[in-house]
């Protein structure tokens, strides 16, 4: 799979403009003439909600105001969407919840629109940050980018202010707010039950009538080692990773992408945040490359996270497993996904659509652990 070419829209940007215009001047006060101009897709993280970039320029009262905006709209089907539903209605709620009630920044929540006729499907507009995004392709870890090109401690300042992030999204709790429209219906008694119920599955829906062997025992595995010694349930973000905030400074400015955000212990995002900087980490090392290897330690994100919310966590062994196998079946949807569009070619095993396989087998024979300090 060439990561240059992945797909992720299929849509026409100027075509969306124009639908969007027309959308903008029905939803604003009729005196506001609004005109879209400077439209984007923009390149690089992300395959879910496609995303569209764009400057409305339209009349206040007192004159015109440029606005920097931004639409994410749900993928249509004929794009080979990796997820099975994307509730963009959730998103918009969670990112107002967060907004209101947090210190953490998220983008100025503007519209949702659920009339799937004008753009394609359901969209919401958001205000647009400046900031740098750690890149997906080619991963920050393997040099030649911002994040790898920084001092070690600014380094450290990016990853605390992440953490610190994750602290602030977890400071909403089911005790202190409405998170019912959040709850996994799955089976299990317990909030990380139905989460693991919810994601086997999502993991139904992806392998349909080709199962994988090796995904099939890591759910045992899973199942088999369920960990008793979690945090009490808040606001689980679900992508939480630094590919999916923005910052200037190193610090955090914009945290984004809300598709997985759901009720759960916070030590599924802490197992998710360590995990996706492991994989990335892991690419780097499997090429030859020295990676950041210093970076989301299990051991420091536990011990800063104790510091910025005032609980220590759990163990973080089993979440981060979780978070290899969730990302091990999205990676398979995702290598499924070129193959629908002709970027990649079938592999004669079918768990070679899982890029990471090899870590996901150290996991639960044991070896994968004491590589990373566990």
């Amino acid at each position: 799979m060439d990561p240059e070419r992945i797909t992720t829209s299929t849509r026409d940007p100027k075509k969306l403009a124009e639908q969007l215009q027309r959308w903008l001047a029905d939803t604003l006060p009729a005196s506001s003439e609004p005109v879209i101009t400077e439209v984007t897709s923009p390149e690089g993280n992300g395959m879910s909600s496609e995303t569209l970039l764009f400057t409305a320029l339209w009349d206040e009262g007192d004159g015109p105001v440029d606005h920097r905006l931004v639409a994410r709209i749900e993928p249509p089907s004929t794009a080979y969407p990796v997820f099975t539903t994307y509730d963009l209605d959730m998103q918009f709620k969670v990112m107002k919840l967060v907004q209101e009630h947090t210190s953490v920044p998220v983008p100025e929540s503007h519209w949702y629109e659920p009339d799937p006729e004008i753009l394609g499907g359901p969209f919401f507009v958001m205000g647009r940050v400046d900031g740098l995004v750690p890149p997906d392709v080619l991963p920050y870890t393997f040099g030649d980018n911002w994040v790898f090109d920084s001092s070690e401690a600014d380094r450290r300042t990016l990853q605390e202010s992440a953490i610190r992030a994750l602290a602030g999204i977890h400071s909403i709790t089911p005790e202190r707010h409405d998170l019912g429209f959040l709850e996994h219906r799955g089976r299990g008694a317990t909030s990380l039950e139905r989460s693991l119920d919810h994601w086997r599955s999502y993991h139904d829906w992806v392998v349909g009538d080709a199962p994988s062997p090796l995904l099939e025992e890591c759910f045992t595995w899973l199942i088999d080692n369920l960990p008793t010694d979690v945090s009490a349930d808040a606001l689980s973000w679900g992508d939480g990773r630094i590919g999916n905030m923005m910052f200037r400074d190193h610090q955090v400015v914009a945290v984004l992408d809300w598709e997985m955000a759901a009720v759960a212990p916070p030590e599924v995002d802490l197992g998710w945040m360590c995990y996706l900087h492991l994989f990335f980490q892991d690419l780097a090392v499997q090429l030859g490359a020295p990676g950041l290897p210093d970076m989301f330690r299990p051991s420091d994100v536990s011990e800063s996270y104790a510091k910025a919310s005032g609980r220590a966590p759990g163990d973080l062994t089993w979440h981060i497993a979780y978070a290899a196998i969730r990302h091990g079946i999205i990676m398979r949807r995702v290598t499924e996904r070129s193959i629908f569009f002709g970027e990649a070619e079938p592999p004669d095993d079918i768990d070679d659509l899982i890029m990471h396989r090899s870590t996901l087998r150290g996991m639960l024979d044991g070896s994968y652990w004491s590589a990373i300090g566990l």
